[in-house]
């Protein structure tokens, strides 16, 4: 069993930077792929970035390339999100999930990859 608890949301200007930080529960976090994902009101919840498990190969999407970088602590069992020059339209809650097995391009996205979902935690990009 995987536990995942996101945080690090909160309220920042455009422009500004927040760190989102996935604490997982799971003995085998090395073997754990991660994605982050965010949902805004009144939209589908779409893949952000992923971290794949043994090589590490890391994936975004075209909207936060640039701009977000994803990251993995196996020591810590810790992913995270750092998220630079935001935009109001980044404004979402966001979600890891965690996939035993490694991710491609084309898979990470795919929400039903993952196994295990965070609870969520909100980030309001407004001035």
């Amino acid at each position: 069993q995987v536990a995942l608890v996101e945080s690090g949301g909160g309220a920042v200007q455009p422009g500004g930077s927040l760190r989102l930080s996935c604490a997982a529960s799971a003995p085998t976090f090395d073997y754990l792929s991660i994605g982050w994902f965010r949902q805004a009101p009144g939209k589908e919840r779409e893949g952000v970035s992923g971290i794949s498990s043994s090589d590490g190969s890391t994936y975004y999407s075209d909207s936060v390339k640039g701009r977000f970088t994803i990251s993995r602590d196996s020591a810590k069992k810790m992913a995270y999100l750092e998220m630079n020059s935001l935009k109001p339209e980044d404004t979402a809650v966001y979600y890891c999930a965690a996939a035993f097995g490694k991710l491609s391009t084309g898979v990470w996205t795919m929400q039903s990859v993952y196994d295990y979902w965070g609870q969520g935690t909100q980030v309001i990009v407004s001035s």
